[in-house]
């Protein structure tokens, strides 16, 4: 039996060594000169590998059809990608949020290892691009590539989504599957940096806030999410990894409207921070208010935050006001940005929409609309929140194809 694998990513490295097992012959098509070019720059080049919390939480934190991958995730789980890359050399650490990550931090050493699970002796590798899907009374008979005609038993798609194309995942895969009657649900961003209204962004771009409180509303205040963590100012508004993670809760509402308040000071209460501005403006009575918060907000979002509360920024710190204290503990622990939308889906870490779930086996991979097709990994309408779940899909979903069942 030939097994063609097509994309040598996350999915399709885990679903080659798999279907080596199994098969007499696999072909694995990948067009980029490197094998595994996503998982080089997942988790800003540390690999965040999968995430040690039980497979029904895991499951939680798939917005998108979790569901469809209840068999995936339980035939092989977080434990069974840790044991795998353990066995080929990869230790791995837990951090913060049941976050797994290489030792080494060093997205490299993954990828290696996953090359040397993927490419057994029965494996070729074949460099080539992936332009047509040959079926023949609705089964899959082979592939016609850039360098020819492909002829294999079963075919595995694991050809990412449409973000970050550099890498190969441009969408491609999406036309192959529609071409033999799949439908596709349209593609749109997930985990992806937000668009915002308010101009003094740019005036702060760079900026990195730690430990700062994130909540997200619709247009009528209704509360969609919140977040706690990192963010970062950009010239088009806010990214960073809570940023990321509540662009997948408010996908859905971004057309009607939607906006963001930041608590610069979460661990305070409104009680608490006052006291603390109250020995700060003692302490430079001195001095103008916008000179008198250095030591309680970064130097840049300072003339952001008295703006905001709309108390002089030149009035003598002594002579602030209750009131206007007020206002300005308001104005720290309630920033408001108005979203407007999301950066390009070529700048999303993840894909949503996809090979639509109800046309594939879930407890297969295969396609049932065509004979012997698989499908693995991103190509598919699954999309989960940052924390290492995407990855461990592709990895349970590559392995579960690669069983050829």
């Amino acid at each position: 039996m030939t097994v063609i694998i097509c994309g040598a990513g996350a999915a399709g490295l885990i679903a080659a060594g798999t279907a080596a097992e199994r098969a007499d012959k696999v072909i694995l098509i990948e067009k980029n000169e490197h094998v595994g070019r996503k998982v080089r720059i997942t988790g800003k080049g540390r690999c965040n590998i999968t995430n040690a919390c039980d497979i029904e939480d895991m499951i939680s934190m798939f917005p998108t059809n979790g569901k469809f991958l209840y068999s995936a995730l339980y035939t092989f789980t977080n434990d069974d990608i840790v044991a795998l890359l353990e066995e080929y050399g990869v230790k791995t650490k837990v951090e913060r949020g049941n976050r797994v990550f290489p030792v080494s931090d060093d997205a490299r050493d993954v990828v290696a290892a996953l090359r040397k699970y993927a490419l057994k002796p029965n494996v070729r590798l074949m460099r080539a691009s992936v332009k047509e899907l040959i079926t023949e009374n609705g089964e899959i008979q082979g592939v016609v590539t850039t360098k020819g005609a492909v002829r294999g038993d079963k075919v595995i798609l694991c050809t990412g989504g449409a973000s970050y194309p550099v890498t190969g995942s441009d969408g491609y895969g999406y036309k192959l599957a529609k071409s033999v009657g799949h439908t596709i649900i349209d593609p749109t961003p997930s985990l992806v940096p937000i668009t915002i209204k308010e101009e003094w962004c740019r005036d702060v771009m760079g900026l990195s806030l730690r430990n700062v409180s994130v909540t997200a509303y619709s247009s009528g205040g209704k509360k969609i999410h919140d977040m706690f963590g990192e963010m970062l100012f950009t010239h088009f508004g806010v990214s960073g990894p809570i940023i990321l993670s509540l662009s997948a809760h408010i996908k859905k509402y971004i057309k009607s409207g939607c906006t963001l308040k930041i608590d610069l000071k979460p661990a305070l209460s409104d009680e608490q921070l006052d006291a603390r501005l109250i020995r700060d403006l003692h302490k430079n009575n001195k001095k103008h208010l916008i000179n008198s918060l250095d030591e309680l907000l970064p130097k840049s979002i300072i003339p952001v935050i008295i703006d905001i509360s709309g108390v002089d920024a030149h009035k003598s710190a002594c002579e602030i006001t209750k009131a206007e204290r007020r206002a300005l503990v308001e104005a720290i622990k309630g920033v408001k940005l108005t979203v407007t939308g999301f950066r390009p889906i070529e700048e999303a870490i993840i894909t949503s929409g996809g090979v639509k779930t109800s046309e594939i086996n879930s407890s297969t991979m295969e396609s049932k609309l065509v004979r012997n097709l698989y499908f693995a990994g991103e190509i598919i309408d699954i999309d989960a929140y940052t924390g290492g779940f995407n990855l461990q899909a592709a990895w349970s979903t590559g392995y579960l194809a690669g069983l050829l069942q």
